[in-house]
């Protein structure tokens, strides 16, 4: 029987895991809540689900597995308020569920080292919804359940290039800081590993060895580009929105550790340095 993976708020991640799937032979089923999409999406290989509760329950009719990108709101886990019911009674039927969360479940730990057996305590408002969701998936009985907490995703068109080459980029400091980032195609790595080898029940972290302060990426994307180096800005006088400060309310380093050991994933990208050259490679052999 082919595999079947649906999709749910297919987008940069879930195109990435399809990037991956598709050579294998699987059928993706993504959802776009746009029909202006759909021709866009087919060319990539996947098959369009216009987002409503009667497509939604069809497509799920068809899966063998489940990807939720879709990120949940106050209102709630919008594929659960969708079809929440449908899911739970196909719920043996499944073979493997991804939920893609984020790291920013743990909250602020200042600085320290924090892995998937650490206490969630969030910081943020968008953290507390993550929370809420995880475990209104985890409350589903018989999913085979694999929860993915994703640390700061790039990737190609995802990077600092565009912000140094405009002169934009700035340099924000604030002593102690630091971020765990993930490459796109590390993350569809890790899925299609924890595919091939189904643990429901199980938690990962997805991020790359090197938590690095966010002035150091940014300096180096310049060095790679033989640009000057941004200015430096105090965190506390910096311009920034709301949603950009808020990131620096958290402190943490995030353990991979555990998808190297049970999933047996070697990153392709073990830290920013290596994913940017790979980036600007890209660029440039796309230019040509």
């Amino acid at each position: 029987m082919r595999k079947t993976l649906f999709s749910l708020g297919h987008g940069y991640t879930a195109s990435a895991l399809a990037r991956v799937l598709i050579p294998q032979g699987w059928r993706i089923l993504g959802t776009i809540r746009d029909e202006a999409r759909a021709d866009s999406m087919r060319s990539q290989g996947v098959d369009p689900v216009l987002w409503s509760p009667e497509n939604l329950s069809e497509a799920l009719s068809e899966a063998s597995h489940l990807l939720i990108s879709a990120g949940a709101t106050d209102e709630g886990d919008p594929t659960l308020n969708a079809i929440g019911p449908d899911i739970a009674e196909r719920a043996r039927q499944l073979n493997w569920v991804g939920y893609l969360s984020t790291t920013g479940v743990y909250g602020d730990h200042g600085g320290d080292w924090v892995d998937e057996t650490t206490a969630l305590t969030p910081s943020t408002h968008r953290g507390e919804i993550r929370v809420a969701a995880e475990n209104a998936w985890g409350a589903i009985p018989d999913l085979p359940l694999h929860i993915f907490r994703l640390a700061g995703i790039y990737g190609p068109g995802r990077g600092p290039f565009s912000k140094v080459r405009a002169g934009t980029a700035r340099r924000i400091i604030k002593a102690g800081q630091v971020f765990s980032r993930i490459h796109v195609d590390d993350i569809a790595q890790v899925l299609a590993a924890s595919i091939n080898a189904p643990n429901p029940g199980s938690v990962y972290n997805v991020c790359d060895d090197d938590p690095a302060p966010p002035q150091d990426v940014i300096a180096y994307a310049a060095e790679l580009l033989n640009l000057p180096l941004p200015e430096e800005v105090d965190f506390e006088i910096a311009q920034m929105s709301p949603m950009a400060r808020s990131f620096y309310a958290e402190n943490k380093k995030v353990s991979n550790t555990r998808i190297k050991e049970e999933l047996g994933v070697q990153l392709i990208y073990p830290d920013y340095r290596a994913g940017l050259q790979a980036l600007l490679r890209a660029e440039i052999h796309g230019s040509e």
